[in-house]
This record gives structure tokens, C-alpha cells and sequence, in this order.
């Protein structure tokens, strides 16, 4: 083979097949990663940790629970990950004492990440069945 005759090329990489209930909590927690790291803001500017508690722990605080929204949606395929996602969304409620505006967030967020998982694992349940239909 000469330098000029084309090898064979790169093998194009195959997608990993995602379900439904995989892709919805993916969605979730992603949109709401933002929401925790603007939440951690509000509480630094808010000043709402305890006295002895420097306030820019708020924004730490924020960023962690946001940087775990996001390494949790590399992992929601596995059963452990969603309750992972679960987790976090009482760690968004606990928010609340701190400011209390946050129970609106929790709770939209909590109902949107309840939806996607409940809603998304029927979805995948139905898709197998459907499938294994058409195979026989």
C-alpha cells in the first residue's frame, strides 16, 4: 500500500441505545445543575448560612450540588444513578431552610425529575414489550 492509496478509515463509533427513562433524568438534571449553582448564589448574596458560616460557602455549596447534578448524568443508565438523582433533589429541598423560596424550585424540579423517571421507565416497558412482539 503507497502513501497515496487510502487505507481503511476509522470505524465510525456506534451510539449507545438510551431509554427513555436514561434521557428524560439526563434533561432534568441538567437543566437543574444551573438552578443549584444560581440557588448557592442567591444564598451568598442572601447571606442566609448560619452566623460563623462565611457566606461564599453558599456559592461552594451550590457548585458542588451543581457538579453532582452533572457527573450524575453520566450514570443515570444504572438503577443506583436515578436514586443518585433522587438524592439530590432532597438536597435541593433541605435548600429551603436556608431560603425558603427555594421549596418552589424543589418542588417543580422534583416533579419534573418524578415524571421523567416514572414516565420514562413505563416508556422503556412498553418499547421492550413492543420489541419482543415483533420478534416472534
Amino acid at each position: 500500500m503507497s502513501a497515496a492509496e487510502p487505507g481503511p478509515g476509522p470505524t465510525p463509533r456506534v451510539r449507545r441505545a438510551r431509554g427513555a427513562e436514561e434521557s428524560l433524568a439526563t434533561i432534568v438534571l441538567g437543566f437543574e445543575s444551573i438552578i443549584a449553582f444560581l440557588g448557592g448564589l442567591v444564598v451568598y448574596g442572601l447571606k442566609a448560612l448560619p452566623d460563623g458560616i462565611e457566606p461564599w460557602w453558599g456559592i461552594v455549596a451550590g457548585s458542588v450540588v451543581a457538579v453532582l447534578m452533572v457527573a450524575t448524568t453520566r450514570v443515570t443508565r444504572y438503577r443506583w444513578g436515578i436514586m443518585l438523582g433522587w438524592a439530590l433533589q432532597v438536597v435541593v429541598l433541605l435548600g429551603t431552610f436556608l431560603v425558603p423560596a427555594l421549596a418552589i424550585v424543589a418542588v417543580i424540579f422534583g416533579v419534573m425529575y418524578g415524571y421523567a423517571t416514572i414516565k420514562g421507565a413505563a416508556l422503556d416497558r412498553r418499547n421492550a414489550r413492543l420489541a419482543a412482539d415483533s420478534a416472534e
